[in-house]
């Protein structure tokens, strides 16, 4: 057996306490936890406390040096401030952030340049496999349309700085549309996924995005459609909210699936 993959967690939201406390119970083979970093030590020892996990807290240059992956959980705007210092080390850092990535192509460079790597998991969307397999031959268009509950959109910049009030409405009103680097920048902790879908297919100038606040749905809806030389698909999710109503449930457990991914004999999927 490979010595174990060293693992560190950067942001204990909703996500990272999710990836934290399956690690912890053993769930994933041959991982084990190398240390978390947090902007709020005091709440992050209560909850290593309230599950029996002894990891250490650290700075983020410590955590990067000590682990062999680090996964990124927290808001997006501080995604260079913890992917520097990885990816400087040669290390890999999934990176659940990942609209953060088409405004900061620096850290792919940085990646490049000292042997590290980004990863970015399925996370709220399925078929990532099948663009990328799209797009190593041509791809038409991509288009991609979300719904969301009002509350998963509250506060996006975009709608702050367009003065767009979503608050009291009784329809679904479309709020947003245009390319996936545009909603990327306007809606950072909301449309990941928009970014993820881009950088597996066309690229994010290409890929269409629309986006519907909706107070009549309960999940956060996806719905994408590809015209390509090889195939014609479309793919439609629908994700339960996590306890922070704009990131799904489903996306801490893509993380966990390509932690185990990374160690497992048999790896199913691109």
């Amino acid at each position: 057996m490979s010595a174990a993959l060293r693992v560190g967690i950067a942001g204990l939201g909703a996500i990272g306490r999710a990836v934290l406390r399956k690690i912890n119970q053993g769930g994933i083979p041959n991982i084990v936890l190398a240390g978390i970093c947090v902007r709020d030590r005091a709440k992050a020892e209560a909850f290593l406390n309230e599950i029996g996990a002894t990891a250490p807290i650290l700075e983020i240059a410590e955590l990067a040096e000590r682990s062999d992956v680090v996964i990124e959980c927290a808001p997006a705007a501080v995604l260079p401030a913890i992917a520097a210092p990885v990816l400087g080390a040669g290390k890999k850092l999934m990176v659940l952030s990942a609209g953060m990535l088409l405004s900061h192509p620096e850290l792919l460079a940085l990646a490049k340049e000292h042997g590290g790597q980004i990863i970015v998991p399925t996370g709220a969307l399925i078929g990532f496999d099948a663009v990328s397999a799209a797009a190593e031959g041509a791809i038409q268009s991509v288009t991609m349309v979300t719904r969301k509950p009002v509350k998963g959109l509250i506060g996006a910049p975009y709608l702050t700085r367009n003065a767009i009030d979503i608050e009291g409405i009784t329809e679904a009103k479309r709020v947003f549309q245009g390319s996936a680097r545009e909603a990327a920048a306007g809606f950072p902790e909301n449309v990941n996924v928009a970014a993820a879908l881009s950088l597996a297919g066309i690229g994010p100038d290409r890929t269409t995005i629309e986006i519907w606040a909706d107070p009549n749905v309960t999940r956060n809806i996806h719905r994408v459609t590809v015209e390509a030389d090889s195939a014609r698909f479309e793919m439609s999710i629908e994700n339960v909210p996590s306890e922070n109503p704009k990131t799904g449930r489903i996306t801490a457990l893509s993380a966990i699936a390509a932690l185990r991914k990374m160690t497992a004999p048999l790896r199913v999927g691109t």
